[in-house]
């Protein structure tokens, strides 16, 4: 087996079925020996019927299902646990996704011996809504800051990866929509290589599940934690540095407005300052611990 193919699925009746014929096809005319796993997500919609009704049609089509959602990460950690191959791709089943580069992201991986491939939506046709492209443009940044990394997609859900490579990650993935951010960060963070690969994305069949306000927060929450983990003195250094210089212009404004010397505002930040600075120091050694 050279790959298994794991695609998360909730309520994606009318989207599945087009993309596991189109992906069956992709697979079967790559001549790689693959596996298409289906992780139905506790889906109310029928999805599970429809996929079982392609089984006997499209042999390499696997279906596992979870009794009631769980979440978009907890659908891709069952997928990758069960998977045969030592290659993992995710894709999305709802037709975004250009899945005929799936071959060719494949041997990207193996000719460059990366951890990771990810289909970067840096393509000439790419379809993101407008109002998600702010909030996607600033996680992207602070995200490039806080791990040293230029990273041009920092969520994609295509990419290929080695099953090895992203499951000692799991301990760090929640079971929600931050499987992609995370693993990608911890990657970077455990200086695995990972590769990005300029792809298209394409509207979707079906309405999103993404929420906007909840979920950037989530992103943002999750980049923190991850940077911590893996680099704590990005996070806590410059808030100290902020303390401290807030401290000074106090002082400053104290001493030349009222004649005073170091007040208690003053005194404040720079404790406040000293305390931050520490905690980023001892962060920063538990996170080197072998």
């Amino acid at each position: 087996m050279d790959i298994s193919i794991i695609i998360p699925a909730y309520n994606e009746a009318g989207g599945i079925e087009p993309t596991l014929r189109e992906l069956a096809a992709t697979m079967a005319e790559s001549g790689l020996a693959h596996e298409i796993v289906v992780v139905d997500d506790g889906s109310t919609d029928g999805t599970s019927d429809k996929v079982d009704s392609l089984v006997a049609e499209l042999p390499a089509v696997r279906l596992l299902r979870h009794p009631r959602n769980r979440g978009y990460g907890a659908a891709l950690k069952t997928g990758i646990r069960r998977a045969l191959a030592d290659v993992i791709t995710i894709t999305d089943a709802d037709g975004t996704y250009p899945n005929e580069r799936i071959p060719e992201l494949y041997h990207r991986l193996v000719d460059e011996s990366a951890d990771m491939v990810v289909g970067s939506r840096t393509g000439d046709s790419v379809h993101i809504p407008l109002i998600r492209r702010p909030a996607k443009a600033f996680l992207r940044w602070l995200a490039n800051y806080l791990s040293g990394h230029k990273i041009p997609d920092l969520n994609s859900g295509l990419r290929v990866m080695g099953k090895e490579a992203v499951s000692r990650h799991f301990r760090l993935v929640s079971d929600g929509f931050s499987f992609t951010t995370t693993t990608l960060l911890a990657m970077l963070g455990s200086n695995q290589h990972v590769v990005y690969v300029p792809i298209d994305y394409h509207q979707r069949i079906g309405g999103s599940k993404i929420r906007p306000i909840r979920d950037t927060f989530n992103f943002l929450v999750l980049i923190l934690r991850a940077s911590v983990f893996f680099e704590p003195l990005k996070v806590f250094m410059p808030i100290a540095m902020a303390l401290f210089t807030a401290g000074v212009a106090w002082t400053a404004y104290e001493f030349f407005v009222y004649g005073h010397g170091l007040a208690e505002g003053g005194l404040f930040l720079f404790v406040a300052s000293l305390q931050t600075g520490l905690a980023g120091l001892i962060a920063d050694m538990i996170s080197r611990r072998d």
